[in-house]
């Protein structure tokens, strides 16, 4: 891994894959390291011919920390925007899909395919937004249009995202298991990942940067963000919309509602599906990608 300064911060990114590939921008969601990504979906990219470029976005893993920022409210955020008011933020989406504009230019990458899960997919549509010429193509998977009318996320998978989990370096064990049950609540019903790989990969990310407030300033410059339909009508990339039938914090409408809102977008809807990447769904993910870029 390496780290690179972009939109005067730096980031902590990993470049895998044929160095002669194709640039393919991998955005994760609130609070996720970039080796959330599972790796085999990574490897299969990788077989494809994709250079991937997975990063830590600001405010989490080993990327810059924004130490002295508040943590804003949810409550004053959605209120803010309901409003029409622009809600008090440490940093908004767009300043986060700068962040990823900047890598770019730090790497020499002129255009990249874009793949962005959850915030990340939210942050993938801006790049789109603000910097086109960046995105040679855009898959956007269990994310939003910011459409304030969409319902919901169910209140208990919400009331389970929101619990604070105990500190690993105090009390280890409850640690994993909380964030085992975290994925039992949010995660695919039909393809439960095993609870040996989930606690590993727990202990992997708070033994390489355990920061909540991180998590929780990401969140709110997610909830905080505008209705971004009127720009995404004029979003021109191909683009692949991936949305979970099962998806307790993000409802399969909200995926439906983003590809109605761009031109000529494709939308893959995956029974079974929650809101996580489980590996019994690589192949699809995979194919599906490949070919959207395809389009570009």
């Amino acid at each position: 891994m390496a780290q690179a300064q972009a939109n005067g911060i730096t980031l902590e990114y990993e470049l895998s894959g044929p160095e002669n590939g194709q640039p393919l921008l991998m955005i994760h969601g609130v609070g996720a390291q970039l080796i959330r990504w599972p790796q085999a979906l990574c490897d299969a990219l990788a077989a494809e011919g994709f250079r991937l470029l997975r990063y830590d976005s600001r405010d989490i893993g080993l990327s810059t920390h924004m130490i002295d920022a508040p943590i804003p409210s949810l409550a004053e955020v959605t209120a803010a925007r309901k409003a029409g008011r622009e809600p008090d933020l440490p940093y908004t989406l767009a300043d986060l899909a700068d962040d990823a504009a900047d890598l770019l230019d730090a790497l020499g990458i002129a255009a990249a395919h874009v793949v962005g899960v959850s915030l990340g997919g939210m942050v993938a549509q801006q790049l789109a937004i603000a910097h086109r010429a960046r995105v040679l193509s855009m898959t956007s998977i269990m994310s939003q249009s910011g459409n304030p009318d969409l319902p919901g996320s169910d209140p208990a998978a919400l009331a389970k995202l929101a619990a604070v989990a105990p500190d690993p370096q105090v009390d280890r064990e409850g640690y994993l298991a909380h964030q085992v049950s975290l994925n039992r609540t949010l995660g695919s019903p039909a393809y439960p990942a095993p609870e040996a790989e989930l606690r590993r990969m727990a202990g992997l990310v708070a033994d390489r940067a355990y920061y909540p407030p991180g998590a929780a300033r990401q969140l709110a410059a997610g909830r905080g963000a505008p209705d971004r339909r009127p720009a995404l009508r004029k979003v021109t990339c191909p683009t692949l919309v991936i949305h979970g039938s099962n998806d307790p914090l993000m409802p399969p409408i909200c995926g439906l509602d983003t590809a109605d809102n761009i031109p000529n977008a494709w939308y893959l809807q995956l029974g079974g599906m929650g809101h996580d990447l489980p590996a019994q769904l690589t192949g699809i993910y995979v194919a599906s990608i490949i070919a959207n870029c395809a389009r570009a």
